[in-house]
């Protein structure tokens, strides 16, 4: 009954059209209609943002795996960050042919190579769907059988929705803690190829030295293309493939724009944590601790691994690039979490909706508990998820043995084909089974052998770090022993009697029976399998208790938007938002200010020779020539570089385009600044602020350094 009048609660609370919403958030398409644009200075047609018929511009922003994109051609060129694009340059690169230092262009559409494992999700549309959720509950049932029934309704949902066609991706999100749930349809697009890339010097200027800060330089951007099928199909490469025909292009302004100049983003932003509590922010922050002593270590290894060898250089490259810029964002996170001391203020909004709740007796009812219910859960979650984690860190593809993890994936795969398709987990059903095998395919660019193998001696070595209650039960036998050599030999047993170094062996034994996979013998099989015992019934115990917080955090934000009457956007989830600002400088600190635009002269000025400060020739003749063409800014007689505006973003923004009023592309996202890190958890207005990379510039560098005129001529310039 309690849960039955929360749940009329949130549903009177959405039923209600908003009169004002607070400016900062990642809003919903359906939610821009309570920001009041118009009156904030959007000077194009809210309506024309988003559309369901997928003609608004909306429609023109992709979905790129981990990061954004946008249509800015009829032929389907895509628009995107270098960092974004990085993986399919890492991949197509090779010593002779070295793109990620070089850059890459093509100069036909024959000439576009294949972005591989790169895929577009281009948005249909989406849905309310909570009432088909929640009616798959009961009352009395464990927190495992609802998360079972949620989970059987979500697939439902998805299955119906994927049989308009073969090309049709669907998802179900929830929203708020599970207090809404949204149904998006996507038609997924699987060729994709390499257009253009600048150089390391340009792309990736300035590198992790001034990754997360400001002033920045960075010309950080790429060009994809998307290839369909004649037949208007989202089909694997093919060279009878065409380019896609979006419905909806963006246009680019050269225009230009002023400080205090209204703007805004749109793109698929990963994941925030404004909604958390304190006692998840405690639990948040010891987590990261751990995690960056864990990047640290093992950025060292591969550093060191790759020092002399540009071919181990280049296989860790994404991999050493991604763990850095986790690293210095958490660093900032902690700075900044310290500096606006968010504990307190958390501890003072928790007094607050308490005294709130206290005010009514039917809100009593409703909420008394809500948070010393999450506050006594992290308490016990904590231990769980320590050894949950190692595990789960041991057979990853980004934390893990490549070989390890690919033995898993192996298992785990033949062991859930087993099962019917909607009994699997979902990472599992025949939906995904392609993405398994093309994952399985493309590895081998991803890890060197011998690398690999002292990796996982290395790893194992360290968990004699690790109390005993979270070793692995698969390993405690051999991390007792005191001497390193028992670890080398095991390990060597393994990798010499392995045939999974074979790509086409791994693709061969994941069609297997998991009787007929095990009588392989295999000894990496043999472990993953080992280790699968403990996971699966680890995992089991995750499900009910992942049920259990989210239960309980819906109890919470269900109060939490009754006090704020719906006023709060829904944390980041990497499903599709909308969020706006003004370009503005910003002041870090005392007596400092910062502009809200940097320029080439900038360039020049950070110019040291060596990477990642080091300036191509080209790019030093066109300045002192003062060569801009069409991009040089009047004003500021240079070519624009970046520049700020207070839009809230996160990781998977990135290659977001940033739009003026008019609803042009101005700019693409590719940062947050140092200090508005912090704003995953708690945002702070007067630091707020989001790097975009001018299109100016981008454009400057494609035409005047690169001569890619074919390129500036596709995009109708």
């Amino acid at each position: 009954m309690k849960y039955l009048k929360y749940l009329i609660v949130i549903l009177l609370i959405f039923s209600v059209a908003l009169v004002s919403w607070a400016d900062e958030g990642m809003w919903m398409p359906h939610q821009m209609k309570g920001l009041k644009l118009k009156a904030k200075g959007l000077k194009m047609n809210p309506r024309d943002l988003y559309r369901e018929d997928g003609t608004g511009l909306m429609s023109a922003v992709v979905h790129l795996g981990g990061g954004t994109g946008e249509f800015v051609s009829r032929d389907g060129l895509i628009l995107t960050n270098h960092h974004v694009a990085f993986g399919a340059l890492q991949r197509a690169a090779t010593k002779r042919k070295d793109y990620i230092q070089e850059g890459f262009i093509a100069w036909t559409k024959k000439e576009e190579i294949p972005a591989q494992g790169y895929i577009a999700d281009v948005l249909l549309g989406y849905e309310e769907v909570t009432e088909k959720i929640m009616s798959a509950i009961k009352p009395d049932m464990t927190y495992r059988e609802k998360y079972e029934a949620i989970d059987k309704a979500k697939k439902k949902l998805i299955a119906e929705a994927e049989k308009e066609g073969e090309d049709i991706r669907a998802r179900v999100a929830a929203m708020y803690s599970g207090n809404q749930y949204y149904l998006f349809r996507f038609k997924r697009i699987k060729d994709i190829r390499i257009v253009y890339a600048p150089p390391r010097d340009l792309g990736n200027f300035g590198g992790d030295v001034d990754n997360w800060m400001w002033p920045r330089h960075t010309c950080d951007f790429s060009f994809l293309r998307a290839y369909v099928s004649p037949e208007n199909k989202g089909v694997d490469y093919s060279k009878d493939n065409v380019p896609y025909q979006p419905k909806s292009v963006l246009k680019i302004s050269t225009k230009g724009f002023k400080e205090g100049d209204f703007s805004f983003v749109m793109g698929y932003p990963g994941r925030t944590y404004r909604n958390s509590t304190l006692a998840e922010l405690r639990f948040d922050l010891r987590n990261m601790k751990e995690r960056m002593e864990m990047y640290k270590d093992i950025i060292a290894f591969f550093e060191q691994a790759g020092k002399d060898d540009r071919e181990v250089q280049i296989k860790y490259a994404g991999l050493i690039k991604g763990l850095n810029n986790g690293l210095k964002n958490y660093e900032g996170k902690f700075e900044g979490i310290d500096r606006i001391n968010l504990l307190e203020i958390k501890e003072n909004q928790e007094k607050d909706f308490m005294e709130w709740v206290k005010d009514k007796p039917e809100r009593e009812e409703l909420y008394s508990n809500a948070l010393e219910d999450i506050s006594a859960f992290m308490e016990e979650y904590t231990a769980f998820n320590s050894r949950n984690a190692l595990l789960g860190r041991m057979v990853s593809s980004y934390f893990g043995s490549a070989l390890l993890s690919q033995a898993y994936t192996i298992f785990r795969t033949v062991e859930e084909k087993e099962k019917p398709d909607m009994e699997r987990e979902s990472a599992y059903q025949d939906r995904n089974i392609p993405l398994i095998k093309m994952r399985i395919q493309l590895a081998d660019r991803g890890y060197d052998l011998e690398t690999d193998r002292a990796f996982l001696k290395h790893q194992l070595k360290k968990l004699k770090d690790y109390p005993e209650e979270q070793i692995p039960e698969a390993l405690k036998g051999l991390i007792s022993k005191k001497n390193g050599k028992e670890i080398d030999a095991f390990v060597d047993h393994l990798y010499d009697s392995t045939l999974l170094a074979d790509t086409e062996k791994r693709l061969e034994l994941i069609d297997m029976k998991r009787e007929d996979l095990m009588k392989f013998g295999d000894p990496l099989i043999q472990l993953a399998s080992e280790m699968e015992k403990e996971m699966k019934v680890l995992r089991e115990k995750e499900k009910a208790l992942g049920q259990e917080r989210q239960e309980l955090r819906k109890v919470y934000l269900s109060g939490l938007l009754e006090k704020e009457e719906g006023r709060i956007a829904p944390d980041a989830n990497s499903t599709i938002r909308f969020t706006y600002g003004f370009i503005e400088g910003y002041s870090p600190r005392d007596a400092v200010y910062y502009k809200p635009q940097t320029t080439l002269s900038g360039v020049i000025e950070k110019d040291s020779g060596e990477f990642p400060f080091h300036v191509p020739e080209k790019i030093k003749e066109l300045y002192e020539g003062k060569d801009y063409g069409r991009y040089e800014d009047k004003k500021l007689n240079d070519i624009p570089a970046c520049f700020l505006n207070t839009t809230s973003v996160t990781g998977g923004n990135s290659g977001s385009p940033t739009l003026n009023a008019r609803g042009e592309q101005i700019g693409i996202i590719f940062d947050m600044t140092y200090e508005s890190v912090t704003a995953d958890y708690y945002e702070v207005p007067e630091l707020q602020r989001t790097i975009s990379v001018d299109i100016r510039y981008v454009l400057f560098v494609t035409e005047k350094f690169s001569g890619a005129d074919h390129i500036i001529k596709e995009l109708g310039l």
